[in-house]
C-alpha cells in the first residue's frame, strides 16, 4: 500500500489533485488507514496511470470517469482507446509541424505573378533537352511538329489555376523554375525513382491490408521524402494534400492507381495522407 503522499511522489501529481479525484469519484483509494489516511494499492495506481494517460490527451475528467466506469471497458480496451487518441494527437502535431515549416519557407507570402515569356522558354528548352531522341520523336509524331508540341507545353502556363498550383507547391515562381532546371532526364535516375515510388506504394498497400497504422505513417513519411527529392521541394505537405484531393475526386489518376493496386487504393492513400497531416 502507498500513502497519498507516496502516490503523489510516484506520479508527480499533487496531493490536492488526488484528493479531488477521490471527491468526484474518479479514483477512490483502496482503503483508509486507521487514522483516516488514504491508501492506494497496485490496482489503484494502475487506474491512476490510465487517468494520467487520458489527461495527457486532454480528455475531460467527466469523460474519463464515464470511460473507466463502463462495465464492458477492460484494460485492453482502454489502451486501444488511448492509442486512437494518441494517433490523432500525433497527426495534429504532424500537421502543425509541417504547416510551420511551410510558413518558415515563406509559403504564406507567396506571389502569384505570371511566368514571363523568358521563364516559359527557359523551362521548355531545358525540358526538351532532358528528352531522349526516341521520346522527342514520339512527341513530334503525336503533335505533328516540334513547334506545335512546344505550343502545347506553353499553353499550360496560360492556365491561372495551373500557375496557382505550381507556385502554391513551391512557394514562389523562382523556386519552381529552379526545380525544373535541376531535372536531368537521366534514365538511371528515372528508373531509380520509379522503383522507389513502387516500394512506398507497396508498403501503403501492406498497411491497407493489415490495418497497421505505424506502417502507414512510415510509408507516408517516405512518400513525402520521395517527392521532396524528386520535385526539389522544401516541404511536400502542400503537394501531397493536393494529391490526396485529386485521388478523392475519383478521376483519371485515382482510376489508374486503383487499376494498379486494387479497388479503393487511391481513397486509402488519400485518407492516409490526410491522417498524416492531421486533416
Amino acid at each position: 500500500m502507498k500513502t497519498i503522499k507516496e502516490a503523489a511522489g510516484i506520479t508527480g501529481l499533487s496531493i490536492r489533485t488526488l484528493r479531488y479525484y477521490d471527491e468526484i469519484g474518479l479514483l477512490k483509494p483502496a482503503q483508509l488507514s486507521e487514522t483516516g489516511y488514504r491508501l492506494y494499492d497496485q490496482k489503484s495506481l494502475e487506474k491512476l496511470q490510465q487517468i494520467m494517460f487520458f489527461r495527457e490527451l486532454e480528455v475531460p475528467l467527466a469523460k474519463i470517469k464515464v470511460l473507466m466506469e463502463s462495465s464492458d471497458c477492460d484494460r485492453e480496451q482502454l489502451l486501444k482507446i488511448q492509442k486512437v487518441f494518441l494517433e490523432k494527437k500525433r497527426n495534429r502535431l504532424n500537421g502543425l509541424i509541417h504547416l510551420i515549416s511551410d510558413v518558415m519557407e515563406g509559403a504564406n507570402t507567396m506571389s502569384f505573378e505570371e511566368f514571363s515569356e523568358d521563364d516559359i522558354q527557359k523551362i521548355l528548352e531545358h525540358t526538351l533537352s532532358c528528352f531522349t531522341k526516341e521520346e522527342l520523336d514520339n512527341k513530334i509524331r503525336e503533335f505533328g511538329s516540334l513547334k506545335k508540341y512546344k505550343e502545347h507545353m506553353a499553353s499550360g502556363f496560360q492556365n491561372e489555376q495551373v500557375v496557382h498550383d505550381i507556385i502554391n507547391i513551391y512557394g514562389s515562381k523562382e523556386k519552381a523554375i529552379d526545380a525544373v532546371l535541376q531535372s536531368s532526364g537521366n534514365q538511371n535516375k528515372s528508373d531509380e525513382q520509379r522503383n522507389r515510388n513502387e516500394e512506398v506504394y507497396q508498403k501503403l498497400m501492406q498497411a491497407k491490408e493489415t490495418g497497421n497504422s505505424i506502417l502507414e505513417q512510415e510509408a507516408i513519411s517516405r512518400l513525402e521524402d520521395f517527392y521532396k527529392d524528386m520535385l526539389k521541394l522544401d516541404n511536400a505537405r502542400t503537394f501531397l494534400l493536393e494529391l490526396a484531393k485529386e485521388y478523392l475526386q475519383k478521376e483519371k489518376l485515382a482510376e489508374a492507381t486503383d487499376r494498379q493496386y486494387g479497388e479503393g487504393s487511391s481513397e486509402f492513400i488519400a485518407h492516409a495522407i490526410q491522417r498524416y497531416y492531421g486533416i
